[in-house]
């Protein structure tokens, strides 16, 4: 169970930097009546928007605007919170901000508000993340993954595994004490189908986990082949407006440029390179070696040939060196051959034109293909990448306990294991420094 958090005050601007309509000063702590009848002037009653003066120290006006008194527990950190809503400035939210600090707060470190709600058992780890993942999110489809992660639907379904787990080492290691009669026991108890169940459940979170992490993190596409085969103009293309140059002249592009788009709600970062190719050109060499910069941190290579030769032997030395990351193999320039919009089997070759858009939508699906990408159900949760490595491991230890078989010992063991990586996932068993990692990424005032 998570450990209580500090007892003392923090406050932080809740609300983007910058100028607003409103700007939000938010106050967290066991005990705020001094900071209320410091600013305010008078005790607030509870969950009631009130109209109010802030004032400083002297009693003169700081700002005007609304104030939100939340009683612990019934608020989102668990503990007494104060929130003022006055006008959006940078300059008076600070006098604000600063005359919650000389009433006894402290500045809030980034994500303390979602960790000391985390701390009191207000929220779980998988919701808190998804509090910043809702904010970070870059589409729609992030957006509603993140929100139903925040409610509780990937917590919920994680729990159940544990609950399953929890049953069955309850089955196995109340008969270790009884080895005459553990195996029939067992055997009765459907030991082994309940376990091939949990897998089972464990399989389809993860699949799901994959689909979050994929509307998280997004997809890192490069596009690369010799010079001049339409790079420059896929990337406008796909991008929709023209992000890069495109000219007659080879050796155009001579760095990485790189553009944000979305397939299906799917972030992708497509990076445009240089193209391969033996020169002399200082310059460009230097823009070569970042294209195989950025091959090496690419989740998927599409490699251009111009349909009017195909492939060659550079474009096989290019296949040749590239990393074990999907790779789809584009044949442009079907506009000037006469050639129709296809694709081979399995979708690994396809055949566009980069200048009329011809066969384009084929290439958006494919990278959704190459990418594993479902679409997304209202199922579907926000996930990172720490939840896919604690199903991963759950699912091994799994696996382990079923190679265990009839050596119980070793089988509860390995099913001891799983929940504990799975517990990981809602922060039941989570490092201090673990903790301390993932808050600090969150925005100030959150």
């Amino acid at each position: 169970m998570p450990g209580k958090s500090k007892p003392d005050a923090i406050a932080a601007v809740a609300t983007p930097p910058g100028r607003g309509g409103i700007g939000v000063v938010r106050i967290s702590g066991p005990d705020l009546s001094q900071i209320i009848q410091g600013i305010v002037g008078r005790a607030l009653a509870p969950r009631q928007a009130v109209f109010a003066r802030f004032r400083d120290a002297a009693g003169a006006a700081l700002d005007e605007g609304i104030a939100l008194y939340f009683p612990a527990p019934h608020s989102f950190t668990g503990e007494h919170v104060l929130e003022l809503q006055g006008h959006g400035g940078p300059q008076v939210l600070q006098l604000v901000l600063d005359r919650c600090l000389a009433l006894g707060a402290r500045l809030a470190e980034p994500g303390e508000f979602s960790r000391r709600a985390f701390l009191n058992g207000k929220i779980d780890l998988a919701q808190a993340e998804a509090i910043a993942d809702l904010i970070d999110a870059q589409s729609q489809e992030a957006a509603r993954s993140a929100v139903r992660s925040l409610a509780g639907e990937f917590s919920h379904r994680v729990r159940e595994l544990v609950d399953g787990l929890i049953h069955l080492r309850m089955l196995v290691e109340s008969t270790l004490d009884f080895p005459e009669e553990e195996i029939d026991f067992l055997q009765q108890a459907d030991a082994w189908g309940r376990l091939a169940g949990i897998r089972a459940k464990l399989q389809a979170v993860m699949q799901e986990a994959r689909q979050g992490a994929l509307l998280r993190e997004g997809l890192n596409v490069v596009l690369i082949g010799q010079p001049n085969v339409g790079k420059s103009s896929l990337l406008n293309q796909l991008a929709g407006y023209e992000a890069a140059i495109v000219t007659e002249i080879a050796g155009t592009t001579r760095d990485t440029v790189r553009e944000a788009i979305q397939i299906e709600g799917v972030p992708l970062h497509v990076i445009d390179t240089a193209g391969l190719r033996e020169t002399s050109d200082a310059v460009e060499q230097i823009g070569i070696a970042r294209t195989w910069a950025a091959v090496e941190k690419a989740d998927v290579a599409l490699l251009l040939v111009d349909a009017g030769h195909g492939m060659g032997p550079q474009e096989e030395a290019i296949l040749a060196r590239l990393p074990a990351i999907p790779r789809i193999t584009v044949h442009n320039k079907i506009d000037q051959t006469g050639g129709a919009p296809r694709q081979s089997e399995g979708g690994r070759e396809l055949w566009l034109s980069a200048k009329t858009g011809a066969g384009v939508d084929l290439l958006r699906k494919q990278l959704l293909a190459a990418a594993g990408w479902q679409a997304a159900g209202e199922g579907a949760f926000m996930a990172r990448g720490r939840h896919l490595e604690a199903l991963r491991r759950a699912g091994r230890h799994l696996e382990l306990a079923v190679a265990a078989g009839q050596r119980l010992e070793l089988f509860a063991e390995e099913l001891r294991l799983a929940q504990e990586a799975l517990n990981e996932i809602t922060g039941e068993f989570t490092a201090d420094d673990l903790l301390g990692r993932i808050f600090s990424q969150f925005c100030i005032g959150k």
